[in-house]
């Protein structure tokens, strides 16, 4: 017995039962083919977003350290003999004395 082999037009024929079925199920393949297009868009989107939110934190803690740093150093330079360091290059001094009132009379 000799097995025939059927060539790819006889398969494509209108009145093959294999091109009708092709063509019965052709809506559903398209559909799954946008589906799988879409969820393959859907996981690059969501892995975009993801180093997106990593990326920023990372900024967020850097700005953090940054206020923090700035913090430290303003309430150093705000204490009062920090401050009398650098005020005495402009001539001024500290009070050694009570400070004296003046009451204007009546």
């Amino acid at each position: 017995m000799a097995v025939q082999k059927k060539s790819l037009g006889s398969y494509l024929e209108l009145g093959s039962m294999g091109a009708s079925l092709i063509l019965k199920n052709l809506p559903f393949v398209l559909f799954l083919s946008f589906l799988t297009v879409i969820y393959i868009a859907n996981a690059h989107y969501a892995e975009k977003q993801i180093r997106q939110i990593q990326a920023l934190q990372n900024e967020v803690k850097e700005l953090k350290r940054q206020y923090n740093s700035l913090k430290s150093e303003t309430m150093y330079k705000s204490r009062l003999a920090e401050i009398g360091e650098d005020v005495e290059s402009l001539g001024l001094r500290k009070t050694s004395g009570n400070v004296q009132r003046i009451i204007v009379g009546d």
